[in-house]
């Protein structure tokens, strides 16, 4: 039986926005449920937020919901995402995509450790880290 670990983010009404946002970078399927389909709205203003969003792409799952309230926003996640590997096209091409709008906090370049490195907090508050190791031989 394997054993999958991912992220599971979470947004103060905009779980949508950056779910479709990061479905267009990443691609897979994007699946979105708010809390009125599940039934489980407290509150008329939370009947369209996400109760649950997943993204399923082949080398990646990502899952995200409206878990706050607005007042409750926090500024950022308190955690990194971190992407790696070895297919540097596609890291990069994240990379590209998650920039649009991002603060830079490392830019994407070689590191001391010989791979391609950089961090970046995405217009959403979520921090990420790109990490492209050399192709193997």
């Amino acid at each position: 039986m394997a054993v999958v670990l991912n992220p599971y983010l979470g947004f103060a009404g905009r779980a949508r926005e950056a779910l479709e946002f990061y479905h267009a970078i990443f691609g897979g399927d994007l699946h979105l449920m708010t809390w009125g389909e599940g039934g489980l709205a407290d509150d008329p203003a939370r009947v369209d937020l996400i109760q649950h969003g997943q993204i399923s792409a082949p080398d990646l799952t990502l899952m995200a919901a409206d878990s706050g309230s607005p007042e409750q926003e926090q500024s950022g996640s308190s955690i990194s995402v971190s992407l790696s590997g070895d297919d540097e096209t596609r890291l990069r091409a994240y990379w590209d995509g998650l920039a649009e709008g991002a603060t830079i906090t490392e830019p994407l370049t070689q590191a001391p450790w010989g791979d391609t490195f950089g961090m970046l907090t995405d217009r959403f508050g979520t921090a990420w880290m790109v990490n492209i190791s050399p192709a193997r031989a």
